[in-house]
């Protein structure tokens, strides 16, 4: 099979006819990981090339931009670059920007020959209606903001639905990808961030607006949250989400149980990125627990978040040796 086979097979939860899906999901790698690979002999390369120089599939993931490259900058990280409604009129210049993803669109234009002959899967990203608004507001102001001006924080939600899905319209004309992802981390290790009930006031009404669109297109629904996502995963379904990404063991999520709880539900990472550090055996125990859920389908496994720099490139080696082994597995004893 393709790449691009395989990752449609599994995100129709049918198995492939040799093994899963082979990728690190955050295609951006990290870059001190980089810098740390190449000091243990990984040769100069552009990131795209980095995954299939590993033994990984290729796989391009396009994250449209929501504001302009002048745009102001908070003055220190997770601080906000407006306030209120005053503050929000003053940057609308800088949001929303018409032709900010020509680029992107133009590479999409290159890659779709290769893409459509089943080469690789391509996905795209938004910013959440989580997401986005916290960028505005800043990190603290921004949970307030559900409280304090609610009526702003619908605008801006009808804003940023009416500009994606204008969007997207340019995608779809290129080619499908085969699933996108809402950037959102609206979960910490004890849970979500937000309520059900802030969640069913401000974020369905524009999850109901876009998700729709994107699935009549043929492509899959997935959110990217860090944290536990176990318990807002239910809440997810209701506005019409399909997966969930990067599902961290660290922050105490059990991909075993969310699978016996959602067995409709896409995942995607889970493999603990911890055990990296420590040893062969460490990351054959993870994969030995993966391996249940791998033969369920609707799973690639991938690491839980960035592969740390800690993790020796030899490491790394063996976890693409075993990446492959037990998603041959998954297929052969499922």
């Amino acid at each position: 099979m393709t790449n691009r086979d395989r990752f449609r097979a599994v995100l129709s939860f049918e198995m492939p006819d040799d093994r899963l899906p082979m990728i690190e999901w955050a295609s951006w790698w990290w870059d001190r990981t980089i810098v740390e690979w190449q000091k243990q002999g990984l040769p100069q390369m552009t990131f795209h090339e980095v995954a299939p120089y590993l033994g990984l599939d290729q796989h391009y993931q396009f994250w449209l931009p929501h504001k302009t490259a002048d745009c102001p900058v908070p003055a220190y990280n997770g601080g906000p670059i407006m306030e209120g409604e005053e503050g929000y009129e003053k940057i609308l210049p800088f949001l929303y920007p018409e032709h900010g993803a020509d680029g992107q669109l133009e590479m999409m234009r290159q890659l779709k020959p290769r893409h459509d002959a089943g080469e690789f899967p391509v996905w795209f990203s938004l910013d959440g209606g989580f997401w986005f608004p916290r960028t505005l507001f800043g990190i603290e102001p921004h949970l307030y903001s559900f409280y304090d001006e609610p009526e702003l924080y619908h605008r801006i939600l009808d804003d940023l639905a009416e500009y994606q899905l204008k969007q997207m319209e340019k995608i779809y004309e290129i080619l499908t990808p085969e699933f996108m992802t809402f950037g959102e981390d609206m979960s910490y290790n004890n849970g979500p961030m937000i309520s059900e009930d802030s969640f069913d006031e401000f974020l369905l009404p524009y999850y109901n607006k876009v998700v729709p669109y994107i699935k009549e297109h043929g492509t899959k629904v997935i959110i990217d949250s860090d944290g536990d996502v176990s318990r807002m995963i239910p809440w997810l379904k209701r506005a019409g989400i399909e997966g969930v990404l990067p599902l961290e063991r660290k922050a105490g999520v059990d991909v075993a149980a969310l699978r016996e709880a959602h067995p409709d539900f896409l995942f995607i990472g889970a493999f603990d990125k911890m055990t990296m550090r420590q040893s062969r055996d460490a990351m054959r125990g993870e994969f030995e627990r993966l391996l249940p859920v791998m033969k369920t389908g609707g799973f690639i496994p991938s690491v839980d978040h960035q592969t740390p720099p800690d993790c020796p490139l030899e490491r790394y080696h063996e976890y693409v040796d075993m990446l492959r082994e037990y998603g041959e597995r998954a297929v052969r004893e499922k």
